[in-house]
């Protein structure tokens, strides 16, 4: 497996994100050690709070909830997924594998060795976070889920997922901050948009986004349909707190909330919320208000000391 590293550079001068930036090193038999880079900030003593992005996005994305979360005390880790922000980029397409992003980011949790996470999970950091949450749960406290689901491939996906599917592999350079531009209901300064182009300097670095909603299951043979499936049977028991704070203005997750709150346990009581003024990527929307109802849903539900 060959991979690309972003250069530096191409991180300097983005003044919204002030982060000292942390590698660990993640194993996989085709290709050795590659690096992966996450955000740890705040209390290492701390609460953990684990926030995880999708697609195309990056840690960048969480910039401006940092800063409310590690003020109250908690440690804020935020990882970038292997072929995503300052993360090595395998320049195969083949490369990027369902499970092979679930074995890349279990890396977090066990080199890291969190313990009693927040989970806070939004696009694919849902379809990875929900999964590992359901084969982790004793390392997990807490669960806020937000414009995300865990698909099985046993219900349509909807018109608004299939159409950008098909824009994802027919448009002829992958436009990534356009995308994220157009699923957000504010407008974004020319800075930030740069932000989120910043790890993609050729179309050769995007392999890992340009595969991504191919790796959604749509249809029951998908490779990834029976362990999603399995993995929503342990959701079903899954009593610990968990809050869906889903977006208005998202066309492609919306419902899965109400699903969410159907059938795991740990949604009933909670105070679940709808994100007003807010898109697909309602951290870059709403911000500020979604940390709040983070911090709410953690003062609100305290660790057992049982």
């Amino acid at each position: 497996m060959q991979y690309l590293r972003t250069p530096d550079a191409c991180f300097e001068g983005l003044t919204a994100y002030p982060f000292k930036p942390n590698y660990l090193f993640v194993d996989d038999f085709d290709c050795g050690e590659m690096r992966m880079h996450y955000l740890d900030e705040g209390s290492k003593d701390g609460e953990v709070v684990l926030l995880l992005h999708g697609e195309p996005s990056w840690s960048f994305l969480y910039r401006n909830m940092i800063a409310p979360i590690t003020d109250k005390g908690y440690r804020v880790i935020v990882p970038d997924l292997i072929g995503f922000g300052r993360s090595d980029k395998p320049t195969k397409r083949s490369d990027y594998t369902y499970q092979r992003h679930l074995d890349w980011l279990r890396n977090i949790l066990s080199q890291l060795s969190l313990e009693n996470i927040t989970l806070v999970c939004q696009d694919w950091g849902g379809l990875l976070g929900l999964r590992l949450v359901a084969e982790h749960p004793d390392k997990f406290a807490r669960v806020l889920a937000a414009n995300t689901m865990l698909p099985t491939g046993d219900h349509a996906p909807g018109e608004a997922f299939m159409k950008w599917r098909t824009f994802s592999q027919e448009v002829a350079e992958f436009p990534v901050a356009g995308i994220i531009k157009g699923a957000t209901v504010t407008e974004l300064a020319p800075s930030v948009l740069e932000g989120y182009n910043a790890p993609y300097p050729s179309e050769e670095h995007k392999a890992g986004v340009r595969q991504f909603p191919l790796l959604v299951p749509i249809t029951t043979d998908d490779p990834q349909t029976e362990n999603n499936r399995a993995a929503w049977q342990t959701l079903k028991r899954f009593s610990k707190p968990f809050l869906t704070a889903f977006s208005d203005s998202d066309p492609v997750t919306a419902g899965g909330n109400k699903i969410m709150q159907k059938l795991i346990p740990g949604t009933q009581g909670q105070s679940h919320t709808t994100i007003t003024n807010g898109g697909h990527f309602l951290q870059e929307d709403q911000p500020q208000q979604l940390a709040q109802v983070l911090l709410q849903f953690i003062n609100d539900n305290p660790i057992s000391t049982d």
